[in-house]
């Protein structure tokens, strides 16, 4: 798990702890960076010309973007827990499923694999709880 006082550390074994982090991906700095081209491109959607052009035509719109194919299949795919793997911002993608026309609670749902219904009670109960695997690598 990630160390007491990250002072004390190398700053790259610190931000690797949190990929042990299960079901999470902290938007570090490294992820930003690989993720600049595609969170731009959401970024885009907020012109309504640009939405109509990607609404037109996704894979002629999206090849615009210097981004690697992987995250332009996940983009394609709607597969946000994999754009967010690929340095994906959910503040940034949410112009992407606005634009299809779901609600933050709706797109964020269907990365828990659970309905809007059931994922708003939970988060309105307070959360997933902590309880359960809290380290990938220490299976604990």
């Amino acid at each position: 798990m990630i160390t007491e006082d990250p002072r004390h550390q190398d700053i790259h074994e610190y931000l690797a702890e949190f990929e042990d982090i299960p079901g999470t991906r902290v938007y570090t700095a490294a992820r930003a960076r690989q993720g600049y081209h595609m969170n731009q491109f959401a970024m885009s959607l907020m012109k309504s010309e640009n939405r109509v052009r990607w609404l037109a035509d996704e894979r002629a719109y999206i090849d615009e973007w210097p981004m690697t194919e992987d995250q332009k299949q996940a983009i394609l795919d709607r597969d946000y827990n994999r754009c967010l793997e690929l340095g994906g911002n959910i503040y940034f993608l949410a112009k992407v499923f606005s634009t299809d026309g779901l609600s933050f609670l709706q797109a964020v749902g269907t990365m828990t694999g659970m309905n809007p219904e059931d994922y708003q009670a939970m988060m309105i109960a307070g959360g997933r709880s902590p309880e359960g695997v809290r380290s990938i690598k220490e299976k604990r």
